[in-house]
């Protein structure tokens, strides 16, 4: 599965400087990620990113929406979701082409 360094839940990995330093090899390469609760999901359900689930609306998953996600989300000031609806509508790779001509791993809230 080509996942064009786009993380299960939404985020750019392209752009994340710890994978451009070589300290992360991103969310699908990642099997110490044993903690993500998205990671995990999207594993047993074959997806590619919470884009592809057709379970329950985003705003009602609790995996999705947990705590640490709110928490990293507001420092941050990233906003997965917008991601995740980006990626609905144009696709992982298309997603993928965007925000790595903008250098950025998210869309901004």
């Amino acid at each position: 599965m080509e996942n064009h360094n786009v993380a299960y839940c939404g985020l750019y990995c392209g752009a994340c400087k710890s994978q451009l330093k070589g300290k992360c090899p991103g969310c699908y390469g990642n099997e110490k990620a044993t903690w993500c609760e998205i990671r995990k999901c999207c594993n047993e359900h074959g997806y590619a990113t919470c884009a592809d689930c057709q379970l329950m609306p985003l705003k009602e998953c609790k995996k999705y929406n947990n705590i640490i996600a709110k928490v990293i989300g507001f420092v941050s000031r990233t906003d997965r979701s917008k991601c995740i609806d980006r990626i609905k509508a144009i696709g992982v790779a298309e997603f993928a082409a965007e925000m790595k001509l903008a250098g950025r791993m998210t869309i901004k809230r």
